[in-house]
């Protein structure tokens, strides 16, 4: 009996030994809903403790498996969590393919502003921001503009008091020190930055990729601040949507817009166009009851198209074009003509911009070249003038970029993988501006011939080297300027990316965009001469950034830290030369002093399941030039940049308690900057520096969405407030004799606001 016993239990210890040594293998392949492999995405089953990663083309495998049954966990950031349940029976391998759906398109969309060939956003080895038509929405941005300031270390900066004109502040640094890309081509020219940011409608947007620095040679050598790309709306499946949004502004004032998009695909997914068009029509807003405008009278008519067709496997060809129509006119007595006025700005915009891009690719993927080409023209009627003078202006631009790029990429490079990039282009630029009354002329050809290289060397799985140099010849300068730069990317890890990056840039002794807007000052105009003996601006900057996300079955978290410093060199300046004869303030643009901004942006964002999310971004910086700059005649220089805040942020908060309604709490901040204000101007007897006070901009907007089940359409319906609080300038001048570059702050006043959009959403 005990012997039998004995040999029992013998053979189910021999058994169990057996069976556990028995163990088997997964693999598969982990991609996105679209099929694109995710790579480091984790594949564990944590109840043994086994754990694996994907390569860079999505494969996976786990060993060791013993047999049972298993649940397996794959996850990735910015991705649903999914768990399967896997039975072992023997010792075959086990072939299991995931797709993962994304629950957070900005870590993960594929970017192209970088590199200008498509790079996951996880993997660039440039820093870039996404700004897409989900914060457009929720901010209730009707314009790029409404839309920049909620990217961290963007600032946009309302600059006249009569005719609104603007300008985007990046990294500390002015508008003319940022790169902005229309599909990808610099036709946006310095004459349509005055007012352009605003002239587009976001309904015309798919996203807008943001790199702060210089980071890549691909896009000239101005991109001193950085480069916005703006991306017009792609087709991708046949949908249409209608808009209205109808906005009320400090109790008096209504500002409507209308939009509408078609798109519309063909069944073998191989042509398609996008169609989108906006009306906006604004009244004048006076703050404080002196009888003229602090916003000007707006109307606004844009309409464009983005189209593709795929000639063949690997030929794909690109044509997009739209037009922009705006007459603005601020000032008092806005039912007549501008002369007619006692103090009055207008602007009529006639612009219209397009391109194309043709692109092959080898059957085998190693090589592609592309054939490009982009042009603007623009022609604006103006108005800026006291008293009725005649003082009638018209301004011709226009511009055309084209080039040729070729790509290869070398598998094998090293022991890693290289793309190799290598073009040349040309742009030029032609730009007339004269208002007779003032004796100013703007008469000006700028072309400027370039040709770059560049590595996107991937030297390890953890390390991605980006090094380029763009040979620059411009007309403005007599000889040859080389602009290196170098980025790079370290993961620690498939959750945290180290970047670094160096650039040095130009800007060629040209009139630049604020030369060609008057302000009205101490009872006339304030026009900007530009020094004969002008020379180039040259830079040096850095950027270094810390970029951590992690994502869990209900959790996503983050922080991106960036540090950023930037040298200038001969710095452009604008110092006041007095009066002409007609009592006109006269500024010299010309060179001064070197100049340094240095500072950090800080960025956080929290996702739990969908149901809330918070995005929010912190700059801390400071702009110095070397030696004070005497902006005034009459008082000393100061050695601070002007109307550069220390500190400015934003944030967005939305609730999604059910998939119908949502709720968002959004603003900007804008710390205290030096703001001067011009003697002449009612009650100001000599020129002075004001610090302005620190402004917290807060909005809400409440949406909700109806299914119209008989014709499967949705209607959205949204109401809120922007500015809650009122956060706006109390300190405007009066009357015609203001100093209009007097302004600061918020660019609206409390305002409410209602729309509707119906459509495939």
């Amino acid at each position: 009996m005990n012997i039998n016993i004995f040999l029992i239990t013998g053979v189910l210890i021999l058994m169990s030994l057996t069976l556990s040594a028995q163990t088997a293998r997964l693999k598969g392949k982990i991609t996105d809903s679209e099929g694109e492999p995710i790579e480091w995405a984790t594949v564990s089953i944590p109840l043994l403790g086994l754990a694996t990663k994907a390569d860079s083309t999505g494969n996976y495998e786990l060993q060791n498996i013993p047999v049972g049954s298993h649940q397996i966990k794959v996850s990735f950031i910015g991705f649903a969590t999914k768990l399967l349940t896997l039975t072992i029976a023997d010792t075959k391998l086990q072939v299991r393919d995931v797709a993962l759906t994304s629950i957070s398109n900005r870590l993960n969309s594929v970017v192209v502003t970088g590199t200008r060939t498509e790079r996951k956003k996880s993997e660039s080895p440039v820093a870039v921001n996404i700004l897409d038509s989900r914060t457009f929405n929720i901010t209730q941005s009707n314009t790029l503009a409404d839309g920049l300031c909620f990217q961290p270390g963007l600032r946009m900066e309302i600059d006249c008091q009569t005719c609104n004109y603007s300008q985007l502040r990046m990294n500390g640094l002015g508008g003319s020190y940022s790169q902005v890309l229309i599909n990808s081509r610099p036709v946006f020219s310095s004459l349509m930055s005055l007012y352009g940011l605003e002239q587009i409608p976001a309904n015309m947007i798919d996203r807008v990729e943001i790199v702060r620095g210089g980071g890549s040679v691909l896009y000239g050598s101005s991109a001193i601040a950085g480069t916005v790309n703006i991306l017009t709306k792609q087709a991708k499946k046949s949908s249409f949507t209608l808009s209205n949004n109808s906005s009320l502004m400090g109790n008096k004032t209504w500002d409507h817009f209308f939009n509408a998009n078609l798109t519309a695909v063909n069944e073998e997914q191989n042509a398609g166009v996008s169609f989108f068009a906006s009306n906006r029509n604004r009244n004048s807003y006076d703050a404080n009851g002196d009888g003229f405008s602090e916003m000007p009278m707006l109307q606004n008519n844009s309409f464009g198209f983005n189209s593709f067709f795929k000639l063949s496997p690997q030929d794909k060809l690109e044509i997009n074009g739209w037009s922009i129509n705006e007459e603005r006119k601020g000032g008092n007595k806005l039912d007549l003509q501008a002369d007619k006025a006692d103090q009055s700005e207008y602007r009529l915009h006639n612009i219209l911009v397009g391109g194309f891009n043709y692109e092959h690719q080898a059957k085998d993927k190693e090589s592609s070249f592309s054939v490009y080409g982009a042009a603007q023209n623009t022609k604006r009627t103006h108005y800026t003038g006291i008293d009725q003078i005649d003082a009638w202006g018209h301004t011709k631009n226009h511009s055309i970029q084209s080039g040729v790029q070729y790509n290869y990429i070398s598998s094998d490079f090293l022991n890693g993988k290289n793309t190799f990039t290598t073009g040349i282009e040309n742009q030029y630029e032609y730009t007339f501006d004269e208002i007779k009354a003032y004796d100013y002329l703007i008469d000006q050809h700028v072309n400027l011939l370039g040709a770059f290289l560049q590595s996107d060397w991937e030297v390890t799985r953890k390390l991605t080297v980006l090094s380029g140099l763009r040979l620059n010849k411009s007309n403005r300068i007599d000889k040859l300027v080389l602009t290196p730069r170098l980025s790079a990317l370290y993961k620690l890890g498939s959750e945290t990316q180290l970047r670094t990056s160096y650039a040095r840039g130009f800007k060629a002794p040209q009139a630049l965009e604020t030369d060609m807007h008057m302000a009205f000052a101490g009872g006339g105009v304030s026009v900007i001469r530009t020094d004969d003996n002008l020379i180039a601006e040259t830079s040096n900057s850095f950027n270094v950034s810390l970029d951590f996300n992690k994502a869990s079955e209900h959790f996503i978290y983050g922080f991106t830290v960036d540090g950023f410093f930037t040298r200038l060199y001969n710095t452009f300046v604008l110092e006041e030369i007095g009066t002409d004869q007609n009592n006109n303030q006269q500024l010299l643009r010309k060179n001064g002093s070197s100049s340094s901004v240095r500072g950090i942006t800080a960025e956080g964002r929290f996702n739990y399941d969908q149901k809330i999310q918070l995005e929010t971004g912190l700059t801390f910086q400071k702009s110095t030039y070397d030696e004070a700059v005497s902006w005034s005649s009459t008082i000393s220089g100061t050695r601070k940049y002007l109307r550069s805040p220390d500190l400015y942020g934003y944030y967005t908060l939305s609730f999604w308690p059910q998939n119908r309604f949502n709720a968002v709490l959004s603003g900007v901040l804008t710390g205290p900057m030096k703001v001067p204000h011009f003697a002449g101007a009612p009650g100001i007897d000599q020129d002075v520096l004001n610090t302005s006070p620190t402004f917290l901009e807060n909005n809400i907007k409440l949406s909700y969405r109806f299914t119209l089940k008989q014709i499967k359409q949705d209607l959205q319906f949204n109401i809120g407030i922007q500015n809650m609080f009122n956060q706006y300038q109390k300190d405007f001048d009066i009357g015609k004799n203001r100093d209009s570059n007097y302004i600061y702050g918020p660019g609206r006043p409390r305002t409410f606001f209602i729309g509707l959009k119906f459509g495939l959403m």
